[in-house]
């Protein structure tokens, strides 16, 4: 089986990787890796993973995402984690209070390094942000925008979904980048074998 270094704290990335990679071991190294001050997510991924690689001086892969509201101007953009500590996902239902427009969507990209090449894989989910907080805490979730986001093609927030929801989810929507990194690095280390 081949094996891919994960170098994040988040649990919840891990489980999504362990869960979505489920040809390639997935080992999960905790560590802190700093951010640049940008809000390009294939900028700071870029960083994570060069970081990632000088802790681990093997092959890895880090994540990064970001949530764009339409109609904030793309607030808070690849500032999740800042916005969550300062006004949480309370204070984006008091800032859309008022709005119709209640579009959204989670940006995220892979960046897989292996001390020479880097390569980056890219996804979106788009949706809408719900009126108020609903759903329940759970294994899966890797962030707290789970309780507001609907997802484009349901009415209940990602909190709100049962395995079926998710399955159904799974299908619909674009391929996440863990998926597409999942497909070429599997092609791409069999390729590397057969030399």
């Amino acid at each position: 089986m081949k094996e891919i270094v994960f170098v994040t704290t988040n649990k919840g990335k891990i489980a999504s990787a362990q869960n979505e990679l489920k040809s390639i071991k997935v080992t999960p190294i905790s560590a802190e890796l700093s951010e640049p001050r940008t809000d390009n997510i294939k900028e700071i991924a870029r960083e994570k993973v060069l970081q990632a690689y000088e802790i681990v001086k093997r092959p890895c892969i880090a994540l990064d995402s970001g949530f764009f509201i339409e109609e904030l101007n793309g607030f808070p953009r690849a500032y999740v984690n800042h916005m969550l500590d300062t006004i949480g996902i309370s204070g984006i239902l008091k800032l859309l209070s008022e709005e119709e427009n209640r579009y959204c969507e989670f940006r995220s990209c892979l960046a897989y390094y292996d001390g020479e090449n880097i390569k980056f894989f890219e996804s979106k989910s788009r949706g809408t942000i719900s009126e108020k907080i609903r759903g329940l805490d759970s294994a899966k979730k890797w962030s707290d925008l789970w309780y507001i986001f609907i997802p484009r093609h349901f009415d209940k927030t990602l909190a709100e979904f049962s395995e079926d929801d998710f399955h159904t989810y799974e299908e619909m929507k674009e391929e996440s980048c863990i998926s597409k990194f999942g497909k070429w690095f599997l092609s791409s280390s069999d390729i590397l074998e057969k030399i």
